[in-house]
């Protein structure tokens, strides 16, 4: 347990000006009256939020730092070793923090200290109808099984980098973050795990996650996390779990359904479009939008179907024919 906690805020930023405003902004109506520090790290932008940052400088206490483009793991990590805090908050751009996120976090750590949490991500309703049904199927129980924020469980918590807390010790002894992206806050969470560190949960420590992206951004950012999920289950084999199959599992199911469905007996539609309608009627009583409900069926097909055969063919290439995962899959690893 530390003494005293004093927070530093490490975010990572990539030519998103207008998402910083928004979330400094929603620092300025924070709750919490002790002092905290928030340490902005320009990852090589091209459109830079320096201006936007000068504009809250006499509200806040923010350092802001230009650097080479190296990913969002290298970025947090140059945060986390020039921070001035002893326990550190990383968080995305496009977040909004609500005004009790800090005195939640504060409170609990108060209460018992655990030197890494987690929190959940959630949308606003000010968030668009895509971006409301992309949120829901990222964290609905029905469709991940609730794996990104929605679990109240104080041991074997696997915290997120869009909104994750770490102590200075934590950080010390395991170097943070590795250079591979996506998968590099999992990836780090089972270092954690692996030092014998406690991870948890905390409850109501949320933030609203906007997600600036299209459906083809959509796509291309759950593709790329089927492709480093069997990476990382090679570097720590005890986090390899069944679940990790069941996207790829539905689009098996989802064809087997509409062929015999088609082909032979019509109840076989039954199954999946119970599910169907499950989703859409979760969806909408959830975000009280008939609209977001059916978009949240066009998410979850684009969710399933990229990073079910993503995850397949990673697992192909890394698990049988034993592929170097850096010469692979390049993109996926910054140098």
């Amino acid at each position: 347990m530390l003494n005293t906690i004093k927070y530093s805020f490490i975010i990572p930023v990539f030519n998103r000006p207008d998402e910083i405003y928004e979330l400094l902004e929603s620092f300025c109506n924070l709750d919490f009256v002790d002092d905290f520090e928030i340490v902005i790290i320009e990852d090589g932008s091209t459109i830079k939020c320096n201006d936007i940052v000068s504009f809250f400088n006499s509200k806040l206490d923010i350092s802001y730092h230009y650097k080479k483009n190296s990913g969002p793991g290298s970025s947090r990590n140059f945060g986390m070793k020039i921070a001035k805090g002893n326990y550190f908050i990383i968080l995305d751009s496009d977040c909004i923090l609500p005004s009790h996120y800090l005195k939640t976090v504060n409170q609990f750590l108060e209460i018992e200290f655990y030197h890494c949490f987690g929190g959940a991500d959630t949308s606003d309703s000010s968030f668009s109808s895509i971006q409301q049904a992309i949120n829901y199927t990222m964290t609905s129980l029905l469709s991940t099984g609730g794996i990104r924020g929605n679990k109240k469980s104080i041991q074997k918590f696997e915290p997120r980098s869009f909104n994750m807390g770490l102590s200075k010790e934590v950080f010390n002894k395991t170097n943070g973050f590795s250079n591979i992206h996506p998968g590099e806050d999992p990836d780090l969470s089972y270092r954690v795990l692996e030092l014998n560190y406690q991870t948890v949960f905390i409850p109501n420590a949320f933030v609203y996650h906007k997600r600036r992206i299209s459906w083809s951004k959509f796509y291309l950012q759950i593709s790329k996390f089927g492709l480093v999920r069997p990476i990382l289950n090679k570097w720590h084999p005890k986090s390899a779990k069944f679940t990790f199959w069941l996207p790829t599992i539905f689009i098996l199911f989802s064809f087997c359904s509409i062929f015999l469905g088609i082909y032979y007996n019509s109840l076989f539609f039954v199954p999946l479009l119970s599910y169907l309608f499950l989703i859409v009627a979760d969806s909408t009583f959830k975000n009280k939008s008939l609209l977001v409900g059916l978009y949240s069926l066009i998410a979850l097909f684009i969710q399933f179907t990229a990073y079910g055969l993503s995850f397949l063919k990673s697992t192909f290439l890394i698990n049988f024919l034993k592929r170097d995962p850096e010469k692979q899959f390049p993109k996926l690893f910054f140098k």
